[in-house]
């Protein structure tokens, strides 16, 4: 960790935070950048370059902080289908830009950088940089920052099953003796673990198709500020309703009075 590389500010919120109750993995839904621009009179695409900026300062507080994993939505399978041409260009080349200028500062902070998604569909140069950035950083141990890109949470569950029918063909696996396990094998995350906590920008109240799997119990945390404009300090106030919060997976609460051994005995009274 490298605590002492931490603003003031984000120190004041950091010396708050229980260290052995960091998170393991966050993951962030980056939105607003289009209305960030909008409400500033600006193109779309200005919104999308500052956003970026908000990645690398938000990934280098996760470093700094010994954050293990940084999954962030960087661009959806709807993104691609859906938006215009000339925007889904752009962000392809700010994609480009964006590991081309930040890489050095990556190899600095320790952080490694991977992908998920069915990046495969992405424009031949682009995936040729995502490769070269993950190569160079492959030996860092620091954060993992993971950039889902072409990527849809039912997506990935369709790719999930597609290779588990295949597994389960080669293997003679009966579909009786099919596990979470087993699907959780297939998943784009498998070499990493659930997240605890999932952030949302500009205050929408959705998921939006992301890590449908993966957030069976994690936190939810919703801002109003919106991704161009949220930064590490940020992300540590996000921590820290993290940790005020009690994880219970289903369970019973630390503070729930012990279960009445004899409750099977009560009548259920139906009015």
């Amino acid at each position: 960790m490298r605590i002492h590389e931490l603003t003031r500010e984000e120190r004041a919120v950091y010396d708050t935070l229980k260290p052995e109750r960091l998170p393991e993995h966050v993951a962030i839904i980056m939105d607003g950048n289009g209305r960030w621009a909008g409400r500033r009179l600006l193109k779309r695409f200005l919104g999308h370059q500052q956003g970026a900026k908000s990645v690398q300062l938000v990934t280098e507080t996760a470093s700094r902080i010994g954050l293990p994993w940084l999954t962030l939505y960087a661009f959806s399978l709807e993104n691609n289908l859906r938006r215009p041409r000339a925007e889904v260009n752009f962000l392809m080349r700010l994609l480009k830009s964006y590991l081309e200028s930040n890489v050095q500062r990556m190899m600095d902070s320790n952080i490694r950088i991977r992908y998920i998604g069915r990046v495969h569909e992405l424009p031949t140069e682009v995936q040729d940089k995502m490769h070269w950035a993950a190569e160079i950083t492959a030996r860092n141990t620091g954060t993992t920052l993971t950039l889902a890109l072409n990527y849809g949470g039912r997506s990935e569950i369709v790719d999930a099953v597609r290779g588990l029918l295949a597994e389960m063909k080669q293997k003679h696996i009966a579909p009786s003796h099919i596990t979470e396990q087993d699907i959780h094998r297939h998943l784009y995350t498998a070499h990493m673990p659930d997240p605890d906590l999932l952030i949302r920008t500009s205050g929408e109240m959705r998921i939006s198709n992301y890590l449908l799997w993966q957030i069976a119990y994690a936190e939810i945390y919703v801002t109003e500020r919106l991704w161009p404009d949220f930064r590490g300090i940020n992300l540590l106030e996000a921590i820290a309703d993290f940790q005020r919060r009690e994880r219970r997976f289903g369970g019973l609460g630390d503070n729930v009075l012990p279960t009445d051994e004899e409750a099977d005995r009560y009548k259920i009274a139906v009015s």
